[in-house]
């Protein structure tokens, strides 16, 4: 794949409204859940944020998050090492952000783009919406990889 290809395919990736994130928010919404979007105070910017049930949700991608032993992130054939790089950046932003959040007193819930798929999809949705409603201070939704 050429590099002009290559970033107009990357640039279409849009940063908010992506398929994962509109799930997660029409299954919330649909259960009687009320939110905000993309809270840019906060650290991390959370996709949604529950602020009555001090509760953050990041929806992350598999690729751009690198969800660990998923099929999903791959790493492409050029410019590995820029890619290691940026995706280590990734990684390193997201678990600074969650620190942050705990450290403030929010629970954190990271929503895995996999465990969205069909099949799990209503199972993985309900645990969220239990968590939400429960105590516990962070939870990963995704396969059984999940660290």
């Amino acid at each position: 794949m050429s590099p002009e290809v290559r970033s107009r395919m990357m640039s279409a990736n849009r940063r908010r409204d992506t398929k994962p994130e509109m799930i997660v928010r029409r299954d919330l919404h649909r259960h009687g859940f009320r939110f905000r979007l993309d809270v840019r105070k906060l650290p991390g910017s959370p996709d949604v944020v529950l602020a009555r049930f001090r509760a953050a949700v990041f929806v992350h991608g598999c690729y751009w998050h690198r969800h660990p032993g998923c099929r999903f992130a791959t790493t492409p054939k050029t410019r590995t090492t820029f890619w290691e790089e940026k995706f280590a950046k990734n990684i390193e932003r997201d678990r600074a952000a969650v620190v942050s959040l705990k450290e403030l007193g929010w629970r954190v819930a990271i929503v895995w783009e996999c465990a969205l798929g069909e099949g799990a999809k209503e199972a993985n949705l309900l645990a969220l919406r239990e968590w939400i409603r429960g105590s516990s201070l962070s939870v990963v939704i995704g396969t059984e990889n999940d660290n």
